[in-house]
């Protein structure tokens, strides 16, 4: 029932969807190899200094496990809200339990950084470095899946 009830609601911008279908051929939000280049960059940048930070770290080993946890959680957790609330967008069923859950985990990630940071025996500059890195990590997590999206939305969408 609820299965049933999910799938005959209209997207909640189907005028636009709409508009985007009927006028294929004028309608090009495909992302530019720059950005897309720009974000997987990011991405990679973000991951492996925040990696190499933690292999350099005068750190027990149980430390690091603890931040490189963190990064992956995080990382899962902002794809899971993009991905969340493109569903939304494109009118593809996503339970509010779902949407829910993945910005708490997004939110509990980036507050367990914080809280092991502002905790951490580490000088400023370090502190500074793994919150940088991390966002940037996170924020191109983001911009990767966003490509990723457009690019299928609009290679189905040629059809």
């Amino acid at each position: 029932m609820e299965n049933q009830m999910l799938s005959e609601k209209k997207p909640v911008n189907a005028p636009l969807i709409e508009k985007i279908q009927k006028s294929k051929e004028k309608f090009n939000c495909k992302p530019t190899p720059a950005f897309i280049s720009a974000s997987w960059a990011g991405l990679f940048i973000g991951m492996v200094s925040y990696c190499i930070g933690l292999w350099n770290a005068g750190m027990l080993l149980n430390e690091k496990g603890y931040y490189f946890t963190i990064l992956l959680f995080g990382l899962f957790s902002v794809v899971s809200v993009q991905k969340s609330v493109r569903d939304r967008l494109e009118g593809i069923p996503v339970t509010d339990l779902y949407y829910g859950i993945s910005w708490f985990t997004t939110i509990v990630s980036i507050l367990l950084l914080i809280i092991g940071l502002w905790n951490a025996d580490m000088l400023l500059s370090e502190k500074g470095f793994y919150g940088m890195s991390f966002t940037l990590a996170l924020f191109a997590a983001v911009a990767v899946q966003k490509n990723t999206r457009d690019t299928k939305f609009l290679e189905q969408n040629k059809k």
